[in-house]
């Protein structure tokens, strides 16, 4: 395709237990003048394998040695020929008109230079946990959100390709919230928006990056809060980061994450105190030394209205 409509950015790695249904959804969109752009960031499975059975003329395949999210990003937006980009990931699934409402938003809003949605989250078995909530839709809303709150899904948006150079690109340094800074740069460049409607759904997978950062230390909350006041990072912050990350890149602590944010949401988000106490269970037994795993097993046998107040208080303090 010599002049695609959308870029369709998608970064894999070691992705293959859902990568081919994440393909399947973007090969099914509405919307059909769009490349999906693969960046296979040095896997050692199957992933290449999986994405070169697909004979779609669409998909684009780059190669690279294992350099990180952000990187695989950076590689992606520089090659893309699509003047919009949307954002996916290897194990999510995108619903069929999401490329469509995304497009003729930012169509229809030539002033706007990013437009995310809601999301349905799903288990790593494609079991529904929950239907997101956004802390802002309109511009002015997440303008007004306070630094530490992400404004979008990053898998949901769709921006424009030029904003993002401009803005810098994905920071290297960032290391886990890559996208939460950008989003802090991006909207000095123009007006952004949520569309209140779940376009994706979103999983939870113990094998993502992506993990709840109460389990993270008490020095990376600090750097990443510092961070995003500035919207900025130091080389030196990052590097401090890495090595956090590195020493937590282990089964034990990803898998013990996953369990206790799927109780959490099940308790908080989509009130359903079994599947809540069996999640937790399971996060206590990966980890018995988490006493927030304890506190919220006790929550679970609460009245519903009183998780309901509490979660409410603990929105207000975010």
């Amino acid at each position: 395709m010599k002049n695609p409509l959308i870029t369709v950015l998608m970064p894999a790695y070691n992705a293959e237990k859902f990568i081919a249904e994440a393909i399947a959804s973007v090969l099914s969109q509405t919307f059909t003048d769009f490349e999906l752009l693969i960046i296979n960031d040095g896997s050692t499975d199957s992933t290449q394998k999986i994405i070169e059975s697909f004979p779609d003329e669409r998909i684009r395949l780059i190669n690279q040695t294992n350099q990180g999210i952000s990187a695989a990003l950076n590689i992606g937006l520089l090659n893309a020929k699509a003047g919009i980009i949307a954002r996916f990931d290897a194990d999510d699934i995108c619903y069929p008109e999401r490329l469509e409402k995304q497009y003729l938003f930012l169509e229809q809003h030539k002033d706007y230079v990013l437009t995310g949605t809601d999301a349905e989250y799903i288990d790593e078995n494609g079991e529904f946990v929950f239907k997101s909530v956004l802390a802002g839709y309109k511009d002015n809303e997440i303008r007004n959100l306070p630094y530490s709150v992400c404004p979008f899904y990053h898998p949901t948006v769709a921006y424009r390709k030029h904003a993002i150079i401009e803005a810098g690109m994905y920071d290297l340094n960032a290391h886990s919230f890559e996208d939460h800074l950008l989003w802090r740069r991006i909207i000095r460049l123009g007006k952004v928006h949520n569309i209140n409607e779940c376009l994706i759904r979103y999983r939870y997978n113990p094998d993502s990056i992506t993990i709840d950062e109460r389990w993270r230390t008490k020095r990376f909350r600090e750097i990443k809060s510092e961070a995003l006041q500035k919207a900025a990072i130091t080389e030196k912050n990052g590097i401090e980061l890495l090595e956090i990350l590195k020493k937590q890149n282990n089964k034990k602590v990803k898998v013990g994450a996953y369990y206790l944010l799927l109780g959490k949401k099940y308790l908080w988000n989509n009130h359903q105190p079994e599947k809540a106490r069996n999640n937790l269970r399971k996060a206590i037994i990966n980890n018995p030394t988490r006493l927030d795993s304890y506190a919220i097993m006790l929550l679970s046998y609460c009245p519903k209205s009183f998780i309901n107040w509490l979660y409410a208080k603990r929105l207000e303090k975010t």
